[in-house]
């Protein structure tokens, strides 16, 4: 017996139940978006605990995107088959079980496939909590259910790695995995009380675009091992990475045929014909680009270069997490007042603004100094979810919401992974780039340099070392560390720039969105 009685709906006010419900809901969205990212302070700690390396490191948080962006387009389909309050409850439980799993991984193959299973059933948490804000709550309250979803899926990437760190720090990189635990038990009391009770429709397996699920899983999957083994393996010289290129390309053009084909597809292409839903698209997954990749390559960064541990570095992300509990609640109100295009492109710019201040690193470059650029980038943030959502989903009718959600989610998801991927390729590029110009100069033609060397020759002699020539030596591998480090950080700087970049461009392309005002009661946002 459900718990209505409590309270009452009306056409304007929301019962209390009902609210149980959609905030159960947001739980599950913010603890599955959380889990993207919760793990990136904590990657060098991880990685040692199951004896990887730092190349593979990047599986550890891909293989849960991976999981998401397969699974999201098949939520709306299987929330269906399965029931919405049977497929909800069953996913939450999952998710904390499988997350529990992957602290006792004992190598990275392990871990790959319990982070990929924690992703695929944590996935449908996300459009499942918007479903809910959008068919339970009455359209003057949704702007506020809208609110509480923005503010949930984009606080919860900037503090996870500041929870990670502090929890692995103190207690371990397998705590980490055991902070689902709790939240997903809260989660499945007050769903299972709340929501209604639906028959199952199992005969609705026999309607699905199975071709399509195939062929999406199978291109995706090749698509992004591509693009985190290609760096390791030099991209095309390697016959595995052409097999998989060749792989990615047969079967996501097949996805897209069948999709363009099938009376039912599992994702409705034809919705990009709409400008404002193809505009909003676009930006958006330029966005995903550049939030995965900045809390990917910042940790990167401050741990390789910087030295500092996972609880350091969680402090210097929380910057950008914060703010953001301040700033979100005052958007909706914001865009009764403004054009939401312009909201839009001023959260996106000052994003992209944040990032360019990141692009003249040096040694000395380190959590201070990324205070104000993490300032600027959380103010950004703030003014980017709410808005995007609306310009996309103006002009998309209440029965495409659905599907409009699984491809807005799915492909803010995957340009998040492939963002993680590609970032990484292009951080070892531009270091052996770098590496290579500074070495040009740092010659013994040069007198500064014979005078440095002479003098580090010096430093190791007089501190332990008798043998002039093994001083000497060490003085070379030193000089050799130094013109590397500085390739790295030059390196970074470089990502830097093309994040900023990706975001100058979702800026621009949202400047070409029709006007419109915004629909409380139909957005997709993740």
């Amino acid at each position: 017996m459900r718990i209505d009685s409590i309270s009452t709906q009306t056409a304007d006010k929301a019962s209390l139940v009902t609210w149980i419900a959609v905030l159960a809901g947001m739980i599950g969205a913010f603890m599955a978006i959380l889990n993207i990212q919760i793990t990136n302070a904590s990657l060098l700690d991880i990685e040692g605990g199951i004896g990887t390396g730092i190349d593979n490191g990047a599986w550890i948080s891909t293989s849960y995107l991976i999981g998401e962006i397969v699974v999201i387009p098949l939520t709306s389909y299987l929330s269906r088959v399965f029931s919405f309050r049977t497929y909800i409850i069953a996913s939450t439980f999952l998710f904390a079980l499988f997350s529990m799993a992957c602290a006792f991984a004992h190598d990275l193959g392990s871990m790959i496939a319990m982070r990929g299973l924690q992703g695929f059933a944590g996935g449908v948490l996300i459009p499942m909590a918007f479903t809910m804000v959008v068919t339970k709550l009455p359209k003057p309250q949704q702007p506020i259910g809208l609110a509480m979803f923005a503010l949930a899926v984009t606080f919860a990437p900037a503090i996870g790695p500041t929870i990670g760190g502090y929890l692995t720090e103190n207690y371990g990189w397998q705590t980490i995995f055991f902070i689902n635990t709790a939240p997903s038990l809260v989660m499945i009391g007050a769903l299972w009380f709340t929501l209604d009770r639906e028959p199952m429709q199992l005969g609705l397996l026999k309607e699905g675009d199975w071709a399509g699920i195939v062929s999406m899983t199978i291109g995706l999957s090749a698509l992004q091992t591509l693009l985190e083994e290609g760096n390791k393996d030099d991209w095309f010289g390697s016959m595995f990475i052409i097999r998989l290129a060749v792989i990615a390309a047969v079967a996501l053009t097949a996805f897209i045929w069948v999709e363009l084909t099938v009376a039912k597809p599992l994702v409705d292409l034809r919705l990009l014909r709409n400008r404002n839903f193809a505009i909003g698209t676009v930006a958006n997954a330029l966005v995903g680009f550049a939030l995965f990749g900045t809390v990917y390559v910042l940790p990167q960064y401050l741990g390789q270069v910087q030295g500092y541990n996972a609880e350091q570095i969680g402090v210097v992300l929380a910057w950008t997490g914060l703010p953001q509990l301040l700033l979100i609640p005052f958007v909706p109100r914001l865009m009764k007042l403004l054009d939401i295009r312009y909201i839009g492109v001023a959260g996106i710019a000052l994003f992209a603004a944040s990032c360019f201040m990141n692009t003249r690193m040096s040694l000395g470059y380190s959590g201070d100094q990324f205070f104000l650029p993490d300032i600027v980038r959380a103010i950004g943030q703030a003014m980017i979810l709410t808005p995007l959502t609306a310009i996309a989903t103006a002009e998309i009718a209440p029965k495409d919401a659905a599907n409009a959600s699984g491809l807005f989610n799915m492909l803010r998801n995957l340009a998040g992974a492939i963002g993680t991927a590609s970032l990484a390729t292009i951080i070892t590029k531009r270091e052996q780039f770098h590496s290579n110009i500074i070495g040009q100069s740092v010659t013994l033609y040069r007198a500064e340099v014979r005078q440095r060397i002479s003098e580090m020759t010096g430093y190791f002699l007089s501190h332990g070392i008798s043998d002039r020539a093994f001083a000497h030596h060490e003085a070379l591998v030193q000089i050799g560390q130094l013109v590397k480090r500085e390739a790295l950080v030059m390196g970074f700087s470089d990502t830097f720039a093309v994040i900023g970049i990706m975001l100058a461009i979702a800026a621009v392309s949202l400047l070409f969105a029709r006007k419109g005002r915004v629909k409380a009661g139909v957005a997709a946002a993740h």
